[in-house]
């Protein structure tokens, strides 16, 4: 062991070597001559001062799409998406012929081994704009509007909706009275909507797509049932209520599972004849039915003639693709 007054040595060295120079103001200052002016003094030092490497900023400039003080951007909006988040992209313009052709998250740029704070931001932007789609419900004042009566499956509340999909997809004797009074018996074509798992996508899309629906088969020459809502359901509870009408064909339009790209998509599940029990290999679906999908009236439309094709085949699902 090395006695303490070799150590006390050691550190007093040390000490004298990490301290700075003491310099007199006499090194700094010459006598002037004879009607010459006092200069101050100079640094010894003339070397700039580099800052850190972690401290020198990604771009000379902020790119378009940086987050600065003050500014609110709505994170949301198809034109925030469509924003260059790269600071130099080799082929910019190629770059956003991508993007146009496709929601993934492309060209989002990084800081170091992370994602930008505008990317992550987005990122979680989206993810609770998500969540907000399954544990929002559907606007009452668009159903009034609309003339839709409204019956709840066995689920109680939200959550057991999301936990036993088993009871989304059946009635109570209470409900199914009530769609036994209000609505059309044995019509060629039932048609009603449900939350599913996006509400969001009920809000957004039905005012577009079911009056052209109704417009479109009624057209065609086919007897509607009466359209109506359906509170907590799952595809399946298509079933049941295409036995207590006796419809030749049932269409519920419901709103998917969402997620980051959109929380507004809607789907069409349509059946010939569907039955409790039946495999879902029977049914027929149209999905992707938002704004930045397949366009609601659109979509309509193209439902309107599946329709007409699976009462012509008497067929659904992939018994429809076998004829």
């Amino acid at each position: 062991m090395l006695d303490e007054k070799l150590i006390s040595q050691i550190v007093d060295e040390v000490l004298h070597e990490l301290a700075p120079a003491k310099e007199t103001r006499q090194d700094h200052i010459q006598a002037p001559a004879q009607g010459q002016a006092l200069e101050p003094p100079k640094s010894k030092s003339t070397q700039k001062s580099v800052p850190p490497p972690f401290a020198a900023p990604l771009c000379h400039t902020p790119p378009p799409g940086c987050i600065l003080p003050g500014s609110t951007v709505d994170l949301a909006s198809p034109e925030a998406k469509a924003e260059i988040l790269l600071c130099n992209p080799a082929d910019r313009d190629e770059l956003i012929r991508m993007k146009a052709h496709t929601t993934a998250r492309i060209g989002v740029g990084r800081c170091g081994p992370r994602l930008n704070t505008r990317t992550m931001l987005t990122l979680r932007a989206d993810h609770a704009a998500a969540r907000d789609s399954v544990f929002a419900d559907v606007d009452q004042g668009l159903l009034d509007r609309m003339g839709l009566f409204t019956v709840q499956t066995k689920c109680r509340d939200k959550n057991e909706f999301l936990t036993r999909p088993d009871l989304g997809r059946q009635f109570d004797e209470e409900a199914v009275a009530v769609i036994a009074a209000k609505c059309r018996k044995n019509p060629d074509v039932q048609i009603y909507a449900a939350d599913g798992l996006s509400s969001t996508a009920v809000s957004a899309n039905l005012a577009n797509i079911l009056p052209v629906m109704m417009d479109g088969l009624t057209a065609k020459g086919l007897t509607v049932g009466t359209p109506f809502f359906v509170r907590f359901g799952r595809v399946a509870s298509m079933d049941q209520i295409s036995e207590v009408l006796g419809a030749r064909v049932t269409c519920v339009l419901l709103g998917e599972r969402p997620g980051l790209a959109t929380a507004e998509s809607m789907s069409a599940y349509i059946a010939y004849k569907a039955k409790a029990g039946m495999p879902e290999a029977r049914r027929t679906v149209v999905s992707n039915i938002h704004k930045a999908g397949i366009a609601a009236v659109e979509a309509g439309a193209y439902i309107c003639d599946v329709i007409e094709t699976i009462l012509n085949a008497k067929a659904s699902g992939v018994e429809l693709k076998t004829r």
